[in-house]
C-alpha cells in the first residue's frame, strides 16, 4: 500500500491465535478461517498462531492451516512446528522452545480468536499484558468476569440490570447438600437451564423440566466446569446485539435467534443447518430496538469491556420485559457468525471490521503505554 510520499506503509504485524484448551475449540478453528480467509494481506503481515487441545503452541504456514481448518470440526494436532510465546516486554516473538532462537518477531498485535476458558476468560489476556503486546478484545478484567456468568450476573445485578433469578453450585454444595438445592430449583420454577459458569456455545448445557432429570443436568455441567449455574428458564424471543468500540462504544441493529428446538444448543449453531433462523434486524419497535440497543452497551461498560462483544438478551413473551442473559466477550467469528452479521446489517461488512478491531487494540495500548509506570513524587 503506497504512502502518501510514494513508499510503502509498513504492514501490522498481526498474529492470529486460535485452537485452545476448552470445549470450543473446534469453533475456534473456525473462526480464525473466516477472519484469515477476510484479512487484507496488503495491509496486514499475519501469523497463524494455534493451541493444541494440551495447551502447546504451534506455528503454522497457510498451506497447514487451510489443510487443517478445510476438514469439518478440526482440531489441531501436531501441525505446524511447535512455539514458546515470549512475555518479555517490547519482544512480542515466537521461538523455539528447543534451540531458543527467535522464529518470528515484531508482533505489533494479537487477533485472539479463542473461545471459553483459557482463552475468553483473562488468562491469555494476562500474558498479553505482561509481554506488553496491543491484543484485539477485552482486558484481563473484562474477559474474566465475561467468562463466569455467576460473577457477571452478580455485577449485573448489582448495577439494578435486569437478570433471571439463578442459583450458583459447586460439586461440594451438590454433594453435601443435594436436597437444599433441589428445594431452590422448585423454588425457581420449572424448567430451569443448567450450565457450566465458564463456558460458551451452549456446551454442557441442559434445559430440566422435572426434578427427576436435575441430577443428570448438573453431572453433565460438572464435566465441564467447577462451577454450575441454574437459571430460571423463561418463555422468551432470544435477542442479541453487537457492541464495539473502546472508551465510546457503539451498538449494532439487534437481530433474533429463533430455535427450532427447545433453545440454541451447540447443534443447532454448528451442526444443523436448520437448527435456527437468524433474523436481522430483529422484528423489534423503534423504542424496543434502542432499548435493546442502549443497554447492550451498558453491560459493555459495567463489564469493563472494550473491542467487542455480543450482549444476549431474553425478550419475555406476553410482557416484553427484557433480561440480560449474558455477554461473550469474544463471540463466535465466522463469516456466518452472529457478532459479524449484526454488524454487516448495521453498515459494517466483515473485512472493515476486523480493521475496525485492530485499530481499537493499537488505540488502546497507545493510551495505556502513555500511563507513568513509575512513582514521581510532586515536588
Amino acid at each position: 500500500m503506497p504512502a502518501a510520499d510514494g513508499y510503502p506503509m509498513p504492514q501490522t504485524h498481526v498474529a492470529l491465535l486460535f485452537g485452545g484448551r476448552s470445549g470450543e475449540h473446534e469453533i475456534s478453528l473456525r473462526s480464525a478461517r473466516s477472519v484469515a480467509d477476510a484479512i487484507d494481506r496488503t495491509t496486514y503481515r499475519l501469523t497463524l498462531v494455534g493451541i493444541d487441545r494440551r495447551g502447546r503452541w504451534r506455528l503454522l504456514d497457510d498451506a497447514s492451516f487451510r489443510q487443517l481448518t478445510d476438514r469439518p470440526f478440526a482440531a489441531l494436532t501436531a501441525e505446524g512446528t511447535e512455539v514458546t510465546f515470549v512475555t518479555v516486554p517490547g519482544a512480542a516473538a515466537l521461538i523455539d522452545p528447543r534451540r531458543g532462537t527467535t522464529l518470528v518477531d515484531g508482533i505489533d498485535a494479537v487477533f485472539p480468536v479463542l473461545h471459553g476458558p483459557c482463552g475468553e476468560d483473562g488468562t491469555v489476556q494476562g500474558l498479553f499484558e505482561l509481554a506488553d503486546v496491543a491484543y484485539v478484545g477485552a482486558g484481563v478484567l473484562g474477559s474474566a468476569v465475561g467468562m463466569d456468568k455467576d460473577v457477571q450476573k452478580r455485577l449485573l445485578q448489582a448495577a439494578d440490570l435486569p437478570v433471571v433469578p439463578w442459583r450458583t453450585i459447586t460439586p461440594a454444595q451438590w454433594g453435601h447438600d443435594r436436597d437444599g438445592i433441589t428445594a431452590a430449583v422448585r423454588q425457581l420454577g420449572l424448567p430451569v437451564f443448567v450450565k457450566p459458569a465458564n463456558l460458551g456455545s451452549s456446551v454442557g448445557i441442559s434445559k430440566v423440566r422435572t426434578l427427576d432429570t436435575l441430577a443428570v443436568a448438573v453431572t453433565a455441567a460438572f464435566d465441564y466446569d467447577v462451577k454450575v449455574v441454574i437459571e430460571t428458564g423463561v418463555d422468551a424471543r432470544e435477542i442479541e446485539c453487537a457492541v464495539l468500540g473502546n472508551d465510546e462504544p457503539e451498538a449494532s441493529v439487534p437481530g433474533e435467534i429463533c430455535p427450532r428446538g427447545d433453545f440454541y444448543s451447540y447443534e443447532a449453531k454448528y451442526v444443523d443447518d436448520r437448527g435456527a433462523e437468524l433474523r436481522i434486524p430483529a422484528p423489534l419497535s423503534a423504542d424496543l430496538t434502542g432499548t435493546v440497543r442502549a443497554l447492550a452497551v451498558r453491560v459493555f461498560r459495567v463489564l469493563d469491556c472494550s473491542g467487542l462483544a455480543r450482549v444476549d438478551f431474553f425478550l419475555e413473551r406476553g410482557t416484553d420485559r427484557l433480561f440480560v442473559n449474558e455477554i461473550n466477550t469474544l463471540p463466535g467469528f465466522t463469516s456466518i457468525s452472529m457478532y459479524p452479521k449484526l454488524w454487516a446489517a448495521s453498515g459494517l461488512p466483515y473485512a472493515a471490521l476486523i480493521d475496525r478491531l485492530i485499530a481499537l487494540a493499537l488505540a488502546r495500548h497507545a493510551q495505556r503505554q502513555k500511563l507513568n509506570k513509575e512513582y514521581r513524587p510532586r515536588s
